[in-house]
């Protein structure tokens, strides 16, 4: 089932500002990635874009993957992962499944089996428990391929893993020899 329009629209302005770019409407954050939401609104009014608390609210909770985060009491929100500007998320090292799954498009996949997957300008490679979710995030892509990351075998080498407030897992990257393209998947 598809999103009311104003919905998509206000995600897509809530990760530029609190993942991206919160300078572009003069947003502070605090180094947990935290904003006040009152300051959001008062902000996001004053560049064009009308919040209420209730909007934010519907938005977090109606987001598929759980992108947004409130406070306890409502009066502070965060991305919960995806960030290109430096945030300190608070995450503690925490030991994943054997095997992770990461979706891309197979454009880039000559350059990943090469190279590794590097964070693209964000602070860490991002990847799923389920090939369904790496299917659905390559296909943003273009034609979606899953690659196998043996994550196992990576904390076994000494590499940290984070999982994020919404599930999605986290590292700073995956070199090349941690990975494989499966047939079948993607």
């Amino acid at each position: 089932m598809s999103q009311p329009k104003s919905i998509v629209r206000v995600s897509k302005f809530l990760s530029l500002v609190l993942r991206h770019r919160p300078e572009s409407i003069g947003l502070t954050l605090d180094e947990g990635g935290w904003a006040s939401v009152e300051d959001l609104i008062a902000r996001a009014g004053r560049h064009g874009t009308r919040l209420s608390r209730e909007l934010i609210a519907e938005v977090v909770a109606s987001n598929d993957t759980q992108r947004f985060r409130l406070s306890e009491y409502g009066s502070r929100i965060r991305a919960s992962q995806g960030h290109s500007i430096s945030v300190e998320l608070g995450l503690e090292p925490v030991e994943p499944p054997g095997v992770l799954d990461h979706g891309t498009a197979t454009r880039f996949l000559d350059s990943i089996l090469r190279d590794g997957l590097r964070p693209s300008g964000r602070q860490h490679v991002h990847l799923s428990g389920d090939v369904p979710t790496a299917e659905a995030v390559g296909r943003r892509h273009g034609r979606p391929v899953v690659l196998e990351v043996a994550s196992g075998r990576m904390v076994e080498d000494g590499f940290p893993f984070f999982r994020s407030d919404n599930g999605v897992w986290l590292t700073a990257r995956v070199p090349p020899g941690y990975l494989e393209a499966r047939p079948g998947r993607g």
